[in-house]
Formats: structure tokens, C-alpha cells, sequence
């Protein structure tokens, strides 16, 4: 298996697809095997490299907390070691905060950015209700029984029950690691870019759930409002997991953007 090292740490990678590459980060405590549903359509048009973050999936567990800007250098470093000198860039949730560092940290490693069901982090952000609080900080709990009560603030109500079963089959390949979540959580809570956002000058798609109750979606207005041009895309009967609940609409967002700034859209050809 692949590992890329990033400050001693060991980061899990791999790749599908060829053409313009495409960096594709997931969220808090999930492995990049969640992006079961998204990565093949875009890896028909696009060379995708996905990663697990440090403390989940297949990449080391250091002690924590870890920064954002932490998480983004372990980006940085997948990149590295693909041989990769830009990249489009897809982060969900967390990864989405990831991508919004990355673009801080490193502009001219960035080709675009597709920013899904995130938040811009400090005071102004909107968060979630307790209820939702409680089920991210809650002890005692099995891999299995977190994964199943996490689902109601994630998923749309009406979503198929098989399609929530199918993501959490997955799930259960890579169950995310208890003190790598909580490192993981810990990065979130103490990270900020509302102050920033103006600075990125890539081309931006913001998209997100209408119901999202995990990130609540006026996040996304408020990054869409703060990133110059960005484009905003809001997912009607959706929530968090927007590629579960709407998977069409939201592959079809992110694909024709993505398709969009490749060198030969850009040139009209």
C-alpha cells in the first residue's frame, strides 16, 4: 500500500482514474473509502487521489490534537509523493475546512476547489444544535452504535433506508478511531478561515445540503459570500451526506464545475 510521510507520520493514499488530478479529502473520523460513491463517477474524467487522514482509516494514529493546518500539510505531502504539483480540490465537512487551509497555506499548489457540506470555523459560523453536540462527544459507545446515531443529523429524512444501509457497510470496513476522532474533533473546534476566505482566489464551488443538520447550510453562504466569485450550489432534500441523499444532482454539480477548469474548457476547447 501507498504511504506518503508528513511529519513523522505515515498518511495513506491512493489513486483511480486519469486525466487533470483531482485531491479528494473526507471528513471527520471517516477513511477515504467513503467517497464509495462520488470517486468513480469522477474518476472517469479525472486522475483522483484520495487519502486517509491522519488518526482514521489506513494512515497512523499520532497523538493529537491535530490543526487543521496540520491536516492540511499531510495533504500537501500525498501530493508529494503522487508527483503532483496542483490539484483540483474536493473536500467534504472536515476535509472541506482542510481544503479551505490548503488554499491558505499553499495558493499555487491549487487548480480549483469544490467545498461540500463545510463551515468557515470561528464565532461566526453557524453550528450545530446539542442534540447533535452530544452524539459527536458521546463516551461509551461501540463503532457501530456511533455510526447508527449519528444518522439522523446526516442524512435526509427522505432517503432511501438501503442507500444509509450501503454508506454504513462501508463504514464498517474502516470504523473511524476513537482517539483519532476525538484529535481529529479537537482540530475543528480550535480552527478558523471566515477572516481569510477573501484571500483565495481559486475558482470555487460551494455546495450543501438544505437540511444539513451536522453543518448547518447558511455555513455555505457565508463562505460563498467571503471567497471572491465562488459559486454556490445548495442541494434541495439533502442534508450532510448530500452524495447519499441526492447523489445525481450532486455528481452532476461537482462534475460539470470540475470539468469547467480543465486547461482545454478554459481555452474553449
Amino acid at each position: 500500500m501507498p504511504f506518503a510521510e508528513s511529519g513523522g507520520t505515515k498518511i495513506y493514499w491512493d489513486e483511480a482514474g486519469q486525466g487533470d488530478p483531482v485531491l479528494m479529502i473526507m471528513g471527520l473520523g471517516w477513511a477515504s473509502n467513503m467517497w464509495h460513491r462520488t470517486r468513480p463517477v469522477l474518476a472517469s474524467r479525472f486522475r483522483t487521489i484520495a487519502f486517509d487522514n491522519r488518526g482514521a482509516g489506513r494512515s497512523e494514529v499520532p497523538d493529537g490534537p491535530y490543526c487543521i493546518a496540520m491536516l492540511a500539510s499531510d495533504a500537501a505531502a500525498v501530493l508529494d509523493a503522487a508527483g503532483i504539483t496542483s490539484a483540483h480540490l474536493v473536500g467534504a465537512s472536515m476535509g472541506g475546512m482542510i481544503v479551505q487551509e490548503f488554499a491558505l497555506q499553499y495558493p499555487a499548489r491549487v487548480r480549483s476547489l469544490v467545498l461540500a457540506c463545510t463551515a468557515p470555523g470561528g464565532p461566526e459560523a453557524h453550528h450545530p444544535g446539542p442534540e447533535v453536540m452530544d452524539v459527536l462527544f458521546r463516551t461509551g459507545l461501540s463503532p457501530e452504535e456511533r455510526a447508527r446515531a449519528i444518522v439522523p443529523f446526516i442524512y435526509d429524512t427522505g432517503t432511501p433506508r438501503e442507500r444509509v444501509d450501503e454508506d454504513l457497510a462501508v463504514l464498517s470496513q474502516l470504523y473511524p478511531n476513537p482517539q483519532g476522532f476525538m484529535a481529529q474533533l479537537q482540530g475543528i473546534l480550535a480552527w478558523e478561515a471566515f477572516s481569510r476566505l477573501h484571500q483565495i482566489a481559486a475558482p470555487t464551488l460551494v455546495i450543501h445540503g438544505v437540511n444539513d443538520r451536522l453543518v448547518p447550510a447558511p455555513n455555505a453562504d457565508l463562505i460563498a459570500e467571503r471567497i471572491p466569485a465562488a459559486r454556490l450550489v445548495k442541494v434541495p432534500d439533502a442534508s450532510h451526506i448530500f452524495f447519499t441523499d441526492q447523489p445525481e444532482r450532486a455528481h452532476h454539480a461537482i462534475s460539470e464545475f470540475l470539468a469547467a477548469q480543465t486547461p482545454a474548457a478554459r481555452a474553449g476547447g
